[in-house]
């Protein structure tokens, strides 16, 4: 029975609540679209969201009572109120998870620089070796001298590829470590990914997605449901009132006709016992009147 009491107030705050939360991230979402004038759009998507709750309950009480064109509206109002909430939160989320990846992606794009410059200094080393060896193979045998300064020729080349090379190797390395400690706050989203052999976009989108989907709607729907309960409640609080103020006017009457049977009652009593008294009076001063009248004859 406790359960049920408060149960109705359970259902209304998850729905002021969630829709208090759908309410803020869609606002906050909108006002970072139209960055230009931030305080306005606060205060006109706020008005919408509440009028968007009350006229779901409008709706949902006086259905009957209103008329075709009335309904009409105001259906399409709350679904185009829901779609905006919506995209708000789309908004809302969208930039938050640019800003905990943004950092993650500015590593990701320059390690992929780094790695492709670092195959690329492999190529050129190989091909100075290449070139190299051509060079000292197309010389006759008896020339030591052009082949050793062919040599000394191409090896700062090489060495100079070689130091280049080993600096990548080394930013490859700290950026690789840079961007498993990044990664943590978006670690699920890349795991996810991974799974689905997919990118991360792609996996926030659709998550997304799937949380718009049911944020607002389920506010509207737990708004209609505490309409739901509170009229159920105020139709069975009125029928008891009912059936207990029809039972009670046979009691009530019956305790009228008895109090006014006892004091019908009280007041014959009350009467004849004045008689009574009033009779004795009168015996007793006939007695003393004969009593005198007998003295004086005598």
């Amino acid at each position: 029975m406790e359960r049920e009491k408060y149960f109705p107030y359970l259902v209304g705050v998850s729905a002021l609540f969630i829709a208090g939360c759908a309410a803020f991230y869609s606002v906050f979402g909108l006002s970072k679209l139209f960055a230009g004038a931030t305080l306005s759009v606060i205060i006109m998507a706020a008005s919408l969201e509440s009028g968007k709750l009350v006229a779901a309950s409008f709706l949902y009480r006086y259905w009957a009572k209103i008329n075709s064109l009335m309904k009409a509206y105001m259906t399409v109002g709350v679904i185009t109120l829901v779609v905006i909430t919506s995209a708000g939160i789309f908004g809302f989320l969208s930039n938050a998870y640019q800003g905990a990846t943004i950092e993650f992606e500015k590593q990701s794009t320059t390690l992929l620089y780094k790695e492709e410059r670092l195959v690329q200094l492999e190529e050129d080393k190989v091909y100075l070796i290449e070139e190299l060896e051509q060079s000292i193979t197309s010389l006759p045998d008896n020339y030591p001298t052009a082949k050793r300064k062919l040599r000394e020729e191409y090896n700062p080349k090489i060495l100079e590829l070689n130091d280049v090379m080993l600096n990548i190797k080394q930013e490859i390395g700290e950026l690789k470590v840079q961007l498993v400690e990044t990664g943590v706050d978006v670690g699920p989203a890349i795991y996810l990914a991974r799974t689905f052999e997919t990118d991360i976009d792609t996996v926030v989108k659709f998550f997304i997605f799937i949380l718009i989907f049911v944020f607002d709607p389920m506010a509207i729907a737990l708004v209609i449901s505490f309409n739901v309960i509170i009229q159920d409640r105020n139709k069975s609080v009125n029928k008891d009132d009912s059936k207990s103020s029809y039972s009670n006017i046979p009691i009530r009457r019956w305790a009228q006709h008895g109090e006014k049977k006892v004091r019908n009652l009280k007041n014959k009593k009350i009467f004849k016992a004045k008689e009574a008294k009033e009779a004795k009076e009168d015996s007793q001063r006939n007695q003393l009147e004969r009593n005198w009248t007998k003295d004086g004859n005598e």
